[in-house]
């Protein structure tokens, strides 16, 4: 799959998610160096605080949405904490919501990322007390 339609695809996803369950901090596709033809999905968000149910919810709406052969090009789905330090670093260097910014041969969390794709990063906005 190209790349153009991976992040069309993904983009288009997060879009949908983000209406139904609410903003992301992060929502990022990451092509491992030790698993170059498989993406990881990588969100944090305020609302997936609950992974295992978070993770059963982003299946279904990848199979819903996208088809069951997508998740076929996913190594994994990763659920990080909204304020998670490398989150949070990322959000401060990438400030993108509903695009696609690319990178190349970086980390994340300590893990070396080949090829990065990042959707949506932006700290997301905190309630204001009434």
């Amino acid at each position: 799959m190209m790349l153009s339609d991976l992040r069309e695809r993904f983009a288009r996803l997060e879009s949908e998610i983000a209406q139904e369950k609410g903003e992301f901090a992060l929502f990022a596709l990451f092509l491992r160096e030790e698993v170059p033809d498989r993406w990881d999905l990588v969100a944090a968000a305020p609302w997936a605080v609950d992974r295992e149910q978070a993770t059963g919810y982003f299946i279904s709406k990848i199979k819903s949405l996208l088809g069951a052969q997508e998740l076929m090009n996913l190594s994994r789905i990763v659920l990080v904490d909204p304020d998670h330090a490398d989150v949070v670093k990322l959000n401060r260097a990438i400030r993108v919501e509903h695009g696609a910014v690319e990178f190349k041969d970086s980390s994340f969390s300590g893990v070396p990322v080949k090829q990065g794709l990042i959707i949506t990063s932006k700290r997301p906005a905190v309630p204001v007390a009434g």
